[in-house]
């Protein structure tokens, strides 16, 4: 009988099929970690481009129509940037009116702006092409300071694109902003999705 039970065994044994020489155990533990390192990496890239290289921003007001409108929703360039005249850009809240502004650099550290009688802008005594203002300056609102004016040392002049319904660098409120209160430079509109685009 026992031999007859060993003969059956060894017939069961080698009836049953073979295990495929390519399949390998899963190990949890592992998968779940390695997923685990993928997604710290994706937080920390996100982390870095949002913190150190782009900012998404919102527009309040409506300082510089018809180039931006009240909440449009922007991206802004940050890294190693530097203020350029006719860039738009970020200002952030310590400018004299406790908010982050959206305005229009102007005029550079150096350079001397001045408004004429007919509320056109000079920079260095020529007029700067200006396509995108709502219209020109109005006589009450040229702000508080004597032109020319020139601007100090690591600092921008900077103005709304909707001249006459615009705080900015006219206004002692504002003035002259340095260089390390510009946040960054806004270079695409997001939203709304009829008007995404690349910002002049």
């Amino acid at each position: 009988m026992a031999i007859l039970m060993e003969e059956f065994n060894k017939i069961s044994e080698e009836n049953l099929p073979e295990k495929p020489s390519g399949a390998k155990t899963v190990n949890w533990k592992r998968e779940v970690w390695d997923w685990a390192k993928s997604l710290l990496w994706a937080v920390l890239i996100v982390a870095v481009v949002f913190g150190f290289i782009i900012k998404p921003v919102e527009v309040k007001g409506f300082s510089m129509e018809p180039t931006l409108n009240n909440q449009d929703r922007l991206i802004v360039y940050k890294l190693m940037y530097t203020p350029k005249a006719g860039d738009v850009v970020i200002l952030d809240e310590n400018t004299g009116l406790d908010e982050a502004l959206v305005k229009r650099v102007i005029a550079t550290e150096g350079q001397t702006v001045s408004i004429d009688d007919q509320g056109y802008v000079k920079v260095d005594g020529v007029y700067i092409d200006e396509p995108y203002i709502a219209e020109p300056i109005a006589e009450d609102r040229r702000g508080d300071h004597e032109y020319p004016v020139e601007v100090p040392d690591d600092c921008v002049f900077v103005m709304g694109d909707n001249r006459n319904h615009s705080t900015d660098s006219r206004s002692l409120q504002v003035s002259f902003v340095p260089i390390d209160d510009v946040v960054g430079k806004v270079v695409f509109r997001i939203l709304p999705l009829n008007k995404i685009g690349v910002i002049h």
